[in-house]
């Protein structure tokens, strides 16, 4: 909490003079700092400037703290704050310290006029306090102090209220005696003939600070020469702001368009590196856990149209995850609904016309077999993923956000997303991959799972009779990181065993499929749980499943009176798919 206040002490026993600059909020004092300033003031003209009231005690001492911790937590150096009179007698000056000290200020100036006090550039009453009374709160403020490195600065404003030096002398030896860390004198003389003229004659032994308002003619030398230690540019800031301000926002009324000012003012990106949102948002990730944090989503999209669909003229220079439904691709509507649920790492692997994946950020991985292998292989491009909690996403499928909640909610290392209605409408024609599973479906009862509970025997798109089958895998995957890591060393061993021959369902391992991969790993006894679904999701294999998506996300569409969410795929009342609904071809309605 003290060690700004070790670091001004530090400076002040350093040779050079100290350079300081007022500020008003944290911004400005950020800037401050960025200039090179070894200390900030937080300056009470500038605090009452930028709240549009004089310069007059018509602030609290609670408006100033703000202020001055708002400055102190925005910067790296020392903050000194300028605290008027002390807010009252030695009983508030007293209050005073334990809260700025406790807020981690090195320093506080306070100055020997009357409460209320008036800026010493205002013409008119200026009068000094009793000198008894200031010494007072000189040592009230001394033994209130915790720390022996907090800093106690008092102002003498002799000079400002016509008294001479005599006077300003006289005070500045009872304040020191009184135990005061450093003199401030101050001038409002045109020239610094008067300060200069009081640092000849004055012999005490704390260090002098000087602020130069209304003699600017004076060089940061020329003090350091004659003795000054800490030099205070109190409101330069404010003044440069104001004035800059009135500027562009005149010529901005008068030309109504920001074109004309483009070149005078920051620009956003100046701001967000003065707020520090690049730190802000590195430690929101280091930080800020939600549910699915931990998870990567893997969207294989790499293969290319093998049929004779009328919806391959379609994907001639592009996949199907980057089809046009309804003014966007398919992948960025997924994409859209992954962060929607807060899902942010996602990896598309990518192969056909790799470079119409152009979405901003995702990770792209070109494989390079994509026109050889299968799905399987493109996978496992993102091999280094598989250490983590996964989900896999097959790029031709369009699902909903509660989907993908559901699925992370279920506990279980492998679970698959499967579908109990594939069997009305089944067309053999179809690229299905089929599910045996441990309990079998019940139609025509209502049943309440909120959890995978249930097992795969089998699973394949070949080597399963439609009328075995009790489920459709629909190609979303979870995996934990233990599931993960499993399926990746179940690949190199396959890999290694049938790198030249037939795995399961596939003539060779390259050719391989999810579903063959999943096959072997229930065949070496993991558990591979399903959730069972029937809405939700629809896959895009051929022409009429890509109308069908058009005229869902067509009837989804906000009308004009309603906001537009772009990341909810249908309104509640036109979902994807529905219980027992196919079309004749078998997708999904």
């Amino acid at each position: 909490m003290h060690q700004k206040a070790q670091r001004l002490r530090r400076l002040l026993a350093q040779a050079d003079i100290l350079q300081v600059a007022g500020a008003h909020n944290g911004l400005s004092a950020r800037l401050v700092e960025q200039a090179g300033f070894d200390a900030v003031w937080a300056s009470g003209l500038e605090i009452s400037a930028a709240q549009a009231v004089p310069d007059a005690n018509i602030l609290t001492m609670k408006d100033y703290l703000e202020a001055a911790s708002c400055i102190n937590e925005a910067v790296t150096i020392p903050v000194i704050a300028d605290c008027d009179t002390g807010y009252g007698n030695a009983n508030n000056v007293i209050r005073l310290v334990k809260k700025y000290e406790a807020a981690g200020i090195a320093a506080i100036c306070i100055e020997d006029k009357c409460f209320p006090k008036v800026n010493s550039y205002i013409p008119g009453r200026q009068e000094l306090a009793p000198l008894a009374e200031f010494v007072g709160k000189i040592r009230a403020a001394k033994d209130a102090q915790v720390s022996p490195d907090f800093m106690v600065i008092a102002r003498v404003e002799a000079l400002i209220a016509g008294w001479g030096l005599e006077e300003a002398w006289r005070r500045a030896d009872a304040y020191v005696e009184a135990g005061a860390d450093a003199i401030l004198i101050h001038s409002k003389a045109k020239t610094p003939d008067e300060i200069k003229a009081f640092i000849e004659g004055w012999s005490g032994s704390v260090p002098l600070v000087v602020v130069p308002t209304s003699y600017p003619q004076v060089t940061v030398q020329q003090l350091a020469d004659w003795g000054v230690r800490m030099v205070i540019y109190a409101n330069v800031g404010v003044r440069a702001a104001v004035q800059a301000m009135s500027r562009v926002l005149d010529r901005l009324r008068q030309a109504g368009s920001l074109q004309a000012v483009t070149g005078e003012i920051a620009s956003l990106q100046t701001i967000f590196d003065l707020q520090e949102m690049s730190r802000f948002q590195a430690e929101g990730k280091k930080y800020l856990r939600r549910a699915h944090d931990s998870y990567a989503v893997i969207i294989p999209a790499a293969g290319q149209p093998q049929s004779y669909d009328p919806l391959d003229a379609l994907l001639h220079d592009r996949p199907v995850a980057m089809l046009e439904l309804q003014g966007k691709s398919l992948l960025q509507r997924n994409v859209e609904t992954l962060r929607q649920i807060g899902l942010q790492q996602i990896t598309v692997i990518t192969g056909y016309r790799a470079e119409a994946v152009n979405l901003e950020g995702i990770t792209k991985i070109f494989n390079p077999e994509f026109s050889r292998g299968h799905i399987l292989h493109s996978i496992m491009q993102a091999r280094e993923l598989f250490d983590q909690d996964l989900l896999i996403l097959y790029g031709d499928i369009l699902f909903e956000p509660f989907l993908l909640l559901k699925l992370l909610g279920c506990e279980g290392d492998i679970v698959l997303v499967v579908d109990n209605s594939f069997a009305q409408g089944y067309n053999p024609n179809k690229n299905l991959d089929l599910v045996v599973a441990r309990d079998k479906p019940q139609p025509g009862k209502r049943r309440f799972m909120p959890q995978a509970c249930n097992r795969a025997v089998r699973i394949g798109h070949r080597s399963i009779a439609s009328h075995e089958a009790d489920y459709e895998f629909v190609g979303i995957a979870k995996l934990s990181g233990t599931g993960s890591r499993r399926l990746r060393d179940l690949y190199d061993d396959c890999q290694r065993l049938f790198r030249d021959r037939a795995f399961h369902e596939a003539p060779n391992f390259l050719q391989a499929s999810f579903t063959d991969l999943l096959q072997e790993a229930i065949e070496r006894g993991q558990s591979v749980q399903l959730l069972e679904v029937n809405s939700g999701w629809m896959e895009i294999q051929n022409w009429q499943d890509y109308q069908r998506a058009c005229q869902l996300l067509a009837q989804a569409q906000p009308t004009l009176s309603q906001p537009h969410d772009s990341g909810q795929l249908s309104r509640p009342a036109v979902a994807l798919a529905g219980p027992g609904r196919r079309c004749q071809d078998g997708s999904l309605v």
